[in-house]
């Protein structure tokens, strides 16, 4: 049994075609399917159901599928292992992100290639059951993440920050010039918001909802940055997580408006499995997390933007 043959089968399965398990193997497809069949015929078990295209694995595929990605996750951990011995981490850390948290993931991948210059990072943004799987599964290092998540299980967890939930509105629109504000009032606004698939939206939702509102949103989007495409210009307002001031700040004649509620919103931080084998990797992002200050940067540089308002 060769570990490229286990590779080949990680990746049909991921990719789910032949094709393009190909593709990502870079290898023709007649290839790929000869070398599943050597391992169909070493272990003496269908692995494949086929058809005339790929139907699945069989429950023999499934449990050599399982057992293939721990043998290729203790390639790669003695891999790191070593090289960590030689010098010096070498590898690509893969690094899955919920959409909310991209905009501060810099503050932890920035120092961790300062910390480990041959290594590098391989960064994904991914639905919280995206990585949840991908942890599972070996395919992820770590990720970013929000902590109360109930599917995140069998991992280690490491708080970074809370959100805090703030308005971002035109100077010269309704609420400009207010000190604070309430959710209701932020909610009668013209507003621009994630669409309501994204976690961070229906937490947004529940505090309109506890201050007795409904918002509206004219303009939804699923990501951040389409988000603060349509800030620009004075007619839009948003309610944010204060982490995206970090990579978008505030637009020109916008100002940050507190609002009224609860101070901290729910926790995000990096996770990884708490499985054999370790990762040596995710280790060493760990420890540079435990050292970033995240928390207490986002919150300076609220407090920042608010004097400026």
């Amino acid at each position: 049994m060769l570990l490229r043959q286990l590779e080949y089968l990680v990746s049909l399965a991921r990719e789910r075609h032949f094709a393009r398990a190909a593709a990502a193997c870079y290898v023709s497809q007649p290839s790929l399917s000869a070398a599943i069949r050597r391992l169909e015929h070493e272990l003496d078990v269908p692995i494949v159901r086929r058809g005339r295209r790929y139907e699945g694995l069989t429950p023999e595929g499934e449990v050599v599928l399982a057992w293939a990605h721990r043998i290729l996750a203790e390639r790669d951990a003695l891999q790191q292992e070593l090289s960590a011995l030689r010098g010096g981490l070498t590898g690509t850390l893969r690094l899955g992100v919920v959409p909310t948290a991209l905009p501060v993931a810099s503050l932890l991948t920035t120092p961790f290639c300062e910390h480990h210059p041959r290594a590098g990072v391989a960064m994904e943004s991914l639905s919280s059951a995206e990585i949840t799987h991908g942890l599972t599964e070996f395919e992820l290092d770590a990720a970013m993440t929000y902590l109360d998540d109930d599917t995140l299980r069998h991992v280690r967890r490491l708080p970074l920050y809370e959100e805090r939930y703030v308005l971002l509105t035109p100077v010269d629109g309704p609420l400009g010039g207010a000190a604070r504000a309430r959710w209701s009032q932020a909610a009668a606004l013209p507003l621009c918001l994630l669409n309501s698939r994204m976690r961070n939206r229906r937490i947004i939702d529940e505090c309109f909802a506890a201050d007795g509102a409904t918002a509206a949103p004219a303009i939804e989007s699923d990501s951040v940055a389409g988000l603060y495409a349509h800030l620009p210009g004075g007619r839009w307002s948003s309610v944010i997580s204060h982490a995206w001031l970090h990579m978008f700040g505030v637009p020109d004649r916008m100002r940050v408006v507190p609002l009224e509620g609860p101070a901290h919103g729910p926790r995000v931080g990096l996770v990884v499995a708490n499985s054999e084998p370790q990762s040596v990797l995710a280790d060493a992002l760990l420890k540079v997390a435990r050292q970033a200050g995240v928390r207490d940067a986002l919150d300076e540089l609220l407090r920042t933007y608010l004097k400026q308002s």
